[in-house]
């Protein structure tokens, strides 16, 4: 009797063994087939505040980290006199060497894997200030995404520059989220996380 009873103990424990064996290498295969969730930061420049509300909108469909690039010397209204040959911008514009200070640094870009940038088109381009940041870090391996906002000339303009300030990165091409709802610039933003 004491010997069928040790007999039943000893297959429930094998039975045990081979149900433990089954299941946590059936978990782990699980676990590494699963994507990696890709970290993403959303920066952006907004002079006015139209590009922060896009920023906004793909910060919200992604996930991600907001960061503003703030110029160590804020725009005025006068700096963004359009009208005005002299102001500000216009002279950064037309200056092919300009680069803005920034205030700040983003901590640890390293651990990001993808990084939109935002941006209003300032006489169809990126403002120079845009090109600082880029320049300023190392992004190769990265996935760059651009995004503006524009009054009409669109994103097109800027994209040679983005490219060649982002050395290293994959530049995606880049959107236009001027007056896009939240549902379309979160179908757009998705896209390039996946």
């Amino acid at each position: 009797m004491k010997k069928k009873k040790s007999m039943i103990w000893i297959n429930l424990a094998l039975v045990f063994a081979l149900i433990a064996g089954l299941a946590f290498p059936a978990s782990d295969v699980s676990a590494a087939s699963k994507p990696k969730q890709k970290k993403v930061l959303v920066v952006y420049f907004s002079a006015t505040g139209t590009t922060k509300d896009a920023a906004q909108k793909v910060k919200k469909a992604t996930g991600g980290k907001l960061y503003r690039i703030r110029a160590a010397k804020p725009y005025t209204e006068a700096d963004l006199g359009y009208e005005n040959d002299d102001c500000r911008a216009n002279k950064e514009q037309s200056d092919k060497n300009a680069r803005p200070k920034i205030k700040g640094k983003v901590k640890n870009i390293r651990k990001y894997d993808v990084i939109f940038i935002g941006y209003p088109i300032w006489w169809s381009k990126e403002p120079k200030i845009i090109r600082t940041f880029l320049e300023s870090y190392n992004l190769k391996g990265k996935k760059i995404v651009p995004f503006c906002t524009s009054g009409g000339s669109g994103i097109s303009g800027s994209m040679r520059e983005v490219r060649a300030s982002a050395k290293g990165a994959k530049v995606a091409k880049g959107k236009d989220l001027t007056d896009m709802s939240y549902k379309s610039v979160a179908k757009w933003a998705k896209k390039q996380v996946k």
